[in-house]
């Protein structure tokens, strides 16, 4: 099984992307779009697992706990790696110092298992979108870009 940790947010925070994503979709109707209902986000991806770990992977997390409420704000729109080789679309989130410690401490958790130390920093977003050519993008990014200077 594929496995990640993530949180969830608000049915008001999705209502507000349905809306951003209502604006983007036209834009590359043949992107691979995420479903509202399935956006989250990704504090560690874990990857491909056995059942048989599955137990091991549920104790070293059930005791991990924020210092505090996480505080998020989604604004803005990029892209990963660039905005000039666009493969994914992203939401970006401005978020309380602690959800950086919160995925740090589930990275380290979980080394004892196996499971790789992430090599890149930390980057909280809510992925909107996967493309598999940069064919039409152009008009993607330059609604990005309006949406930013809003």
């Amino acid at each position: 099984m594929r496995l990640f940790v993530a949180l969830d947010f608000a049915q008001r925070i999705r209502d507000s992307i349905r809306e951003l994503l209502a604006q983007l979709q036209p834009l590359r109707p043949d992107a691979r779009w995420v479903r509202v209902e399935a956006m989250h986000v990704t504090l560690k991806f874990i990857g491909h697992v056995e059942e048989a770990k599955l137990n091991a992977i549920v104790s070293a997390l059930v005791d991990i706990r924020s210092s505090g409420p996480v505080e998020m704000r989604f604004r803005g729109i990029g892209f990963f790696p660039t905005e000039r080789r666009p493969r994914v679309c992203w939401c970006g989130i401005e978020a309380s110092g602690n959800l950086v410690e919160l995925a740090a401490e589930i990275d380290r958790s979980l080394l004892p298992l196996g499971v790789a130390s992430e090599k890149r920093e930390f980057v909280p977003h809510l992925t909107l979108s996967r493309f598999d050519s940069p064919r039409g993008l152009d008009k993607l990014v330059r609604k990005a870009r309006q949406l930013e200077s809003l």
